[in-house]
């Protein structure tokens, strides 16, 4: 979201951006994934669960959003909750369609060729680039840039993301728990019944997340291991024996939460590296979309980058 966002502002400054992702597709921490089951798809939001909107930008942005058709209220998680429609990473897909984007490119790091940037990586090419922004958790960010810029690399090594297992579950049969979310419950910091969300169908389906520090206590466990954990924490949520589970998936976010720095974007004008992120501002889905808005601002005004 916050690269999207980013290069969204770039390109309406009328400047050429080119982006690379080392997921299959569009999504990260938005991501949705869909399970085969005797009873057909099931689909999941399994990062974000759902956002608000508080800065009027983004308010904005998510009225247009929602005549769109990519957005609509769920009102069981709170009352001024959004999500993707029919999956949460929707909007990203749409923003995507705009863009030059290549998927499963890992950018290893960067480096200079005079006055301008070179990406290191597989299948990346040797195109150069006037300037460069990572859209990266804190973690992945910090390593790049380091080799830099040390000073504006620090708020990258000092922040730190929360871990978070997360399972992803499908049921034969509807599960008794009467208003399908829980919340901070023993080992779960989350769940909640995925086929109750607007524009969701397909079989009974939940979606457990572990809470930070149990995750962090078993964070190199494989998720054979994991599973069964989750699916014994929401059968006490339950209060009485899950139906016949036909589906799972278990994934692990290693940078899940981020830490909020509070300081919005990094830029080095005279380099022209930057940053954006969540973990810049807080862990919503809206402050990454502030941050990368906010990054695209002070580039615009930076007098060296040029529009087309």
């Amino acid at each position: 979201m916050a690269g999207l966002s980013c290069a969204e502002t770039l390109c309406k400054a009328g400047i050429k951006v080119t982006l690379f992702d080392k997921g299959r597709g569009p999504g990260g921490r938005m991501s949705s994934r869909r399970i085969d089951t005797p009873q057909g798809i099931a689909e999941f939001d399994f990062g974000a669960q759902y956002f608000t909107a508080r800065d009027a930008g983004f308010a904005e942005q998510v009225v247009q959003w929602e005549r769109d058709g990519l957005v609509a209220h769920w009102p069981a998680a709170r009352h001024d909750a959004f999500v993707g429609v029919p999956t949460m990473n929707a909007i990203l897909r749409h923003l995507c369609s705009h863009h030059n984007v290549h998927f499963s490119r890992l950018i290893k790091g960067v480096v200079r060729r005079g006055a301008r940037w070179q990406l290191v990586g597989e299948g990346v090419g040797n195109a150069l680039f006037d300037a460069v922004v990572l859209a990266l958790p804190a973690e992945q960010s910090a390593p790049i840039m380091t080799l830099h810029d040390f000073e504006l690399a620090q708020a990258a090594l000092y922040a730190r993301s929360q871990p978070s297992w997360t399972g992803m579950f499908a049921f034969a049969e509807r599960l008794a728990h009467d208003t399908g979310i829980v919340r901070d419950s023993g080992i779960i910091a989350w769940a909640a019944r995925s086929n109750d969300k607007p524009g969701r169908s397909g079989p009974e389906g939940w979606v457990v997340q572990a809470d930070p520090a149990w995750t962090l206590e078993h964070l190199e466990w494989s998720p054979d291991l994991i599973g069964p954990h989750l699916i014994a924490a929401l059968e006490a949520e339950n209060g009485r024996s899950l139906p016949a589970l036909i589906g799972q998936s278990i994934h692990r976010w290693r940078y899940g939460l981020s830490a909020g720095t509070g300081v919005g974007c990094l830029w080095n004008e005279a380099q022209r590296l930057g940053a954006c992120g969540d973990w810049l501002l807080g862990p919503r889905v809206e402050c990454a979309w502030v941050s990368g808005r906010l990054l695209a601002e002070r580039m615009i005004a930076a007098p060296s980058i040029a529009a087309e």
